[in-house]
């Protein structure tokens, strides 16, 4: 490690120490971010929990692309581990518009974590994206894929 990353930077990129848990830490992102999710989506009125999601996923990409720039340039690694904004991110896309049961919020889940690991085109190539934008952008482009699969599936009545 040459520099060490601004409290801020490690804070956000890590999602509040999350990213150093062990096995799998995009797993405990991707997790934590279910559980805040499915306690927010109990507190707002049913109209409202899809576009907090959106918001979120926004504030999330927009602080996460800097932070994980940082804490990436810190780290001497292109994509280190234990930044999982990229994961929470990824993961609130996946849960935009999904209805608060428990078939959907797991359905969101297992579908996002599939596709971060697979990395269909182009996801994979979105990594090549310089900095904080690749370890972000192709954990969105991953949670799209999660968000239209869970959505088939809505549409097709397999998460009632």
């Amino acid at each position: 490690m040459t520099e060490r990353a601004p409290l801020w930077a490690s804070a956000i990129a890590t999602f509040c120490g999350i990213g150093r848990m062990r096995p799998g830490p995009g797993t405990w992102g991707s997790a934590a971010t279910v559980l805040l999710w499915a306690a927010a989506a109990r507190l707002l009125r049913a109209g409202r929990i899809t576009e907090a999601t959106i918001a979120a996923a926004a504030v999330v990409t927009v602080a996460g692309i800097p932070a994980a720039t940082r804490v990436a340039r810190a780290s001497g690694r292109k994509d280190p581990q234990f930044v999982v904004i990229d994961e929470v991110a990824g993961q609130l896309i996946a849960l935009i518009g999904a209805p608060l049961n428990w078939k959907a919020v797991l359905a969101a889940f297992v579908l996002f974590r599939a596709f971060d690991i697979v990395k269909p085109p182009p996801v994979r190539q979105l990594e090549k994206l310089p900095e904080g934008t690749g370890i972000v952008v192709d954990d969105l482009a991953a949670g799209l894929y999660a968000f239209g699969g869970m959505h088939l599936l809505l549409h097709f009545g397999l998460l009632r």
